[in-house]
């Protein structure tokens, strides 16, 4: 008697539409917004101030973590995140970002809150005064001792990447108490080698498989599920839905 076929059941079909609708349809309504805007040559995009940090000659201290769309077709998922830093009584600010091109870390490369190749950035964590004065040498240390910071090292996905970079800094100043956003692909790549552990906020802890699969519970980052780099979740402290492709939708 030949066994009968196996049939998926009504449960697991549920889960598989609702993967969909929550993962794939998200990143095809961030793909029509793209395909709606006329754009010209990346390369020839707006690189220009923001216009979101106080002036430099200002004498108090100041962090800021930035992110924006990425360059190109690949702004349909994922965004580019950087630092910026000023020491007080300093006359300029200091970026930093991690890229692809020769050595990972660029130091004032960009405009401190330059649009990102035409993206204007959103500010994702700022500190002003003594608050960010005590951050300063904590974010340079990590920095001096990130240990993806030889040529080659960079990996656009799953990481790591720029969003790994700002990731760790992050999790080495858990005074932060911020989270990247949910299209900022590679920031759940085990930028510390361990794949459970904390938050990078320190308010939870997260199962992470190597960037491709994770899964955070937080109170600053909430409930996350990576697939494949792509996240979607809760934001349980300020409540909305975090979504691949579109980021966070809620107040």
């Amino acid at each position: 008697m030949r066994p009968l076929p196996l049939k998926p059941g009504p449960a697991l079909l549920k889960v598989v539409l609702a993967l969909v609708l929550v993962f794939l349809a998200p990143i095809a309504i961030s793909a029509g917004l793209y395909l709606a805007q006329a754009r010209g040559d990346w390369r020839l995009a707006d690189r220009s101030s923001a216009g979101l940090l106080p002036p430099a000659r200002q004498p108090g201290a100041v962090v800021r973590i930035f992110s924006a769309r990425t360059v190109s077709w690949r702004g349909i998922f994922a965004t580019h995140s950087w630092i910026v830093i000023k020491e007080a009584q300093a006359a300029a600010y200091r970026r930093f970002d991690y890229t692809a091109w020769g050595q990972p870390i660029w130091i004032d490369r960009f405009v401190p809150d330059g649009r990102w190749f035409g993206s204007t950035p959103e500010t994702v964590f700022a500190a002003d005064g003594a608050e960010a004065e005590l951050m300063i040498p904590q974010i340079r240390a990590v920095i001096a001792d990130y240990r993806y910071a030889r040529p080659g090292d960079y990996t656009v996905w799953p990481g790591p990447n720029s969003n790994t970079f700002v990731a760790a800094v992050m999790a080495a100043v858990p005074e932060m108490r911020a989270s990247l956003p949910a299209t900022a692909i590679g920031k759940d790549f085990p930028y510390d080698g361990q794949w459970f552990g904390a938050t990078p906020s320190g308010t939870g802890l997260r199962l992470n498989l190597g960037g491709y699969l994770g899964l955070t519970l937080g109170w600053i980052e909430g409930v996350e599920l990576n697939i494949l780099g792509a996240v979607a979740g809760l934001d349980l402290r300020r409540p909305a839905l975090k979504l691949p492709g579109l980021g966070r939708l809620g107040f």
